[in-house]
């Protein structure tokens, strides 16, 4: 099982956000991606996820049992600012609409909904709807999506956002089972996620493509 990001760059408007990024990631590696707010972290985890189209470059899925030419982003959950629930809807509804859309990718099997409630300490609310839950719970619960369906690749844009210590532990302790399991994680944060030997990349955004440009 294997991630491969192939000399990707991007644009925003008339100008690059970044180029030729290219790494590799295997069974249960990770990758953290710094920097200051504007420099591309976001759009990086975006193109790769398959939510935007890069300006040049690809991203490669291999895995045993994928068709020649899958998608990679076929392979990803992304779980990015927003929590892509609808607040009208309960949270039981919520979650059974995403395990149904994804359903599971080959090689693994996700949680029930209340074992993913539980898995993210909040397991006797599902049935309220996601609007009446504070943005600390409404955070849980978007995370609990990832469990729902399996993916081998956790795509992860400040995660722990609007969340206190406690919950920022066990998501950390989640995302440490996942790549336990021969996942694959890629989150963009300014805060240290707690994970053991993971690469970085920092991003620098237009200065760094202009440097780079002479």
């Amino acid at each position: 099982m294997r991630l491969t990001v192939d000399a990707l760059s991007a644009r925003r408007g008339e100008d690059l956000i970044f180029k030729d990024i290219s790494f590799t990631l295997g069974a249960g590696e990770s990758l953290i991606l710094t920097g200051r707010n504007g420099s591309g972290k976001s759009t990086l985890l975006r193109a790769i996820a398959g939510l935007l189209h890069p300006e040049s470059g690809r991203v490669i899925w291999i895995s045993d049992g994928a068709e020649d030419g899958m998608r990679a982003a076929e392979a990803c959950h992304y779980l990015g600012h927003r929590n892509a629930m609808k607040a009208e809807l309960s949270v039981r509804e919520n979650l059974e609409f995403w395990q149904s859309f994804f359903g599971d990718f080959a090689g693994g099997q996700g949680m029930s909904i209340g074992e993913a409630a539980e898995a993210v300490g909040l397991g006797g609310i599902t049935h309220l709807p996601f609007g009446y839950l504070s943005a600390g719970q409404q955070r849980r619960m978007a995370f609990a999506k990832l469990l729902v369906a399996w993916r081998p690749v956790w795509i992860l844009d400040e995660p722990t956002a609007a969340l206190d210590v406690s919950a920022e532990s066990v998501f950390t302790a989640l995302i440490k089972t996942h790549l336990g399991k021969g996942g694959i994680v890629l989150a963009a944060t300014h805060q240290p996620l707690g994970l053991e030997n993971t690469q970085e990349l920092k991003m620098t955004g237009f200065a760094g493509v202009m440097e780079s440009m002479w």
